[in-house]
């Protein structure tokens, strides 16, 4: 009998967002955009392979069919990697009141934006998916959120873990990106972030690899 050889890597495609109302400056803009570079003059660690590094526009709806693209492209590229479930997206999104860092266990099937989104629309207790029921329906990652946080935490980060993703934008990237998860046996995780002005550029670019690594050794 032959050798199954070693697990494939871990392919992790990583999205940040533009500016929104009230944000001119995105961080996760900058982390997202910096990552790769960031990453090769680190060092990756063995079995991780960092793939797509996107922006999103700060829409629900209206940035439906890109948000798709997106995440439809590690499963095409990847191939029979995403079937044995070691592609990851991690979504960074900016909480400008938060001080702290969070990983975010699950999303909500509801949109009420407080303010309109970059493309105009403002719904009000609107299921995100309608044929998943009504807003109380509920999708988890099944990333192991717990470990993932203590880990972290260990590393020196603040960093807490959040069972509320908000209603925002954030929110419906992560329950549409859940489910696609859930569809194409792969994994999806949101991440939250603090803006720069309360934790430095610095500091967020060493969490992101941090989560990096910490999720290749997870899985």
């Amino acid at each position: 009998m032959g050798s199954e050889g070693p697990a494939p890597p871990v392919a992790i495609h990583v999205t940040g967002f533009k500016k929104f109302h009230g944000v001119a400056e995105n961080p996760t803009e900058t982390i997202v955009n910096k990552l790769q570079d960031y990453m090769k003059e680190r060092g990756f660690p063995k079995g991780l392979m960092l793939g797509s590094c996107t922006i999103l526009e700060t829409a629900g709806q209206g940035a439906l069919v890109p948000l798709y693209q997106t995440l439809q492209s590690a499963v095409i590229t990847d191939g029979t990697v995403s079937t044995s479930g070691r592609v990851i997206w991690v979504h960074f999104g900016v909480n400008s009141g938060a001080t702290r860092f969070a990983i975010e266990h699950q999303a909500v099937n509801e949109a009420t934006f407080r303010c309109p989104d970059e493309m105009g629309w403002k719904p009000q207790k609107v299921p995100i998916v309608p044929s998943d029921g009504g807003i109380s329906r509920i999708r988890k990652t099944s990333l192991p959120v717990e470990d993932i946080t203590k880990a972290l935490a260990k590393m020196g980060y603040e960093v807490i873990t959040s069972d509320d993703a908000g209603r925002f934008v954030c929110n419906y990237v992560y329950y549409r990106s859940l489910r696609f998860a859930e569809q194409n046996g792969i994994k999806s995780l949101f991440v939250h972030v603090p803006l720069f002005s309360t934790v430095g550029e610095e500091t967020q670019m060493q969490f992101a690899a941090s989560l990096l690594d910490v999720l290749a050794s997870l899985c």
